[in-house]
């Protein structure tokens, strides 16, 4: 007996986004719309990459992208053969950096006014509300079964949320209402072809943040608030507005009613935007923009978004009790503001990569370093003497190279996995009050104190969380995970 082949189940919205036709402008920083072929990019070559992947709609991937081998040699996250394809393993090191980036766009999310739920990873797809929103949102589903009912696996925090916000009672003074998770995992079926590193993936960390809006006015205020949230977080991530570009994407209707939104936040992103436009309406959403990073194959990928949702509010049946004393259902923006955790760290490592092209030494920013100070004693009996100078450090990731090699292998090694900080000690250094630090891409060393350099580590790492050294303190005493 042959056995049954699951249908893939491919949402309505996805079939017409496949067949929809796409009307592409540039907007420039002082609000003119300019035909697609009449724009200039000179200046502008990322935009120009950007646009053009965009208009081709290519998503297949023949090569891999440099992040991959950096990911590796790293011994940050690596395929696992075991899985589905797109899902991947962390280890220790890799797992600290996504706990940070969590932990912090979390903290960001909560500064804003984010509260905080947790909501289940699969839905029915029998129910009547979620099989319509369904069909609304342009993404491939996994799908399972349980006595005998057939269940999706989430692929945003929206279901939960939206299902939440129905049973809650709210009143327009509660409004915009946010609602936060930073959803472990979501997952999207992409398909093969697609599927690279940390770029694509099937199952993703997501940070998803509602707003529920008392009507258009109150929604676009709060769109231009979420969009300088994003600006922030990606910034304090480690990505700067040169390293991502800006597409909005609209209804044309929306653009001839409410375009000064539009160019308040291309001038806010500071340099020219892509604009796709649609003469109807084929998901919930009547705009969306998002922040995206072009990698050193020229793909590119949404960091950031947030949508303006006009379906799901009367859709779910969410109400709110007016001033007025009558029921009405809010605007809701669906915003991911730093995107798909993954995806923040395949944007750091591309970055690095094209920092290794133009002949600077490529680094992590030092809040997510695994390793931000390496101590290395010339020799064992100046462990000893290493382990009194870590023991100064607070809130500071240090770790000591006592392995049995030579002081220049130790060096190149801590060069290998980033180190932002070397010190070598040995004799001269028993009674310095001063240390010599090696400072990765300066080519001389610093001369500082223990308390100065930790002063240094914290001013650059402020506002930003912590964890302690993923792996042993002790070299040594390491695993090796990646051959």
């Amino acid at each position: 007996m042959s056995e049954k082949k699951e249908v893939e189940v491919v949402s309505e919205a996805l079939k017409a986004e496949e067949k929809q036709k796409s009307y592409w402008y540039i907007l420039d920083t002082d609000g003119k719309l300019w035909e697609f072929d009449e724009f200039d990019f000179k200046g502008h070559d990322n935009l120009r990459k950007f646009s053009g992947y965009e208009y081709e709609k290519d998503r297949t991937v023949t090569r891999a992208s440099p992040h991959i081998a950096l990911m590796r040699s790293l011994e940050l996250v690596d395929y696992e053969p075991a899985s589905d394809p797109g899902n991947f393993r962390y280890y220790p090191k890799g797992r600290m950096v996504k706990a940070l980036l969590e932990e912090y766009v979390t903290s960001m999310v909560h500064a804003y006014g984010g509260l905080e739920v947790e909501t289940p990873l699969m839905y029915s797809m029998e129910h009547p509300t979620l099989k319509s929103y369904l069909n609304r949102f342009p993404a491939r589903q996994y799908t399972i079964e349980s006595d005998d009912t057939r269940y999706f696996m989430r692929f945003a925090a929206c279901f939960g949320q939206f299902l939440l916000s129905h049973d809650a009672t709210i009143s327009y003074k509660n409004l915009p209402m946010k609602v936060y998770e930073m959803t472990r995992y979501s997952f999207r079926r992409e398909q093969r072809g697609e599927l690279t590193g940390l770029r694509r993936l099937r199952a993703f960390t997501m940070p998803d943040v509602h707003a529920f809006c008392k009507d258009l006015d109150q929604a676009k205020d709060e769109y231009k608030i979420r969009f300088k949230l994003s600006q922030d977080v990606l910034e304090g991530i480690g990505l700067e507005r040169s390293d991502y570009e800006l597409a909005v994407r609209m209804v044309k209707d929306f653009w001839e009613e409410n375009n000064g939104i539009v160019k308040e936040l291309v001038k806010s992103h500071g340099k020219p935007a892509l604009i796709e436009m649609w003469d109807e309406r084929s998901f919930y959403y009547m705009i969306k923009w998002d922040m995206n990073f072009v990698d050193n194959l020229d793909k590119a990928s949404a960091l950031a978004t947030d949508q303006i949702d006009v379906e799901n509010g009367e859709r779910y049946d969410i109400k709110y009790m007016d001033e007025d004393g009558v029921q009405k259902h809010p605007y809701i923006l669906h915003c991911s503001p730093s995107g798909a955790i993954e995806r923040d760290i395949y944007a750091l490592l591309e970055k690095a990569a094209f920092d290794m092209k133009k002949g600077i030494k490529p680094s992590l920013p030092l809040w997510l370093a695994p390793s931000q100070v390496r101590i290395i004693p010339v020799s064992s009996e100046y462990v000893e003497l290493a382990d009194s100078i870590r023991e100064q450090f607070s809130r500071v990731r240090v770790d000591i190279d006592n392995r049995d090699e030579t002081v220049g292998k130790k060096i190149r090694e801590a060069e290998k996995e980033w180190v932002p900080y070397i010190i070598v000690v040995g004799e001269k250094e028993i009674d310095a009050e001063k240390l010599g630090i090696r400072v990765r891409g300066q080519k001389q060393p610093d001369q500082l104190s223990v308390p100065e350099l930790q002063d240094k580590i914290h001013i650059e790492t402020s506002g930003k969380p912590y964890r302690p050294v993923p792996l042993p303190i002790y070299l040594q005493d390491r695993p090796k995970f990646v051959g």
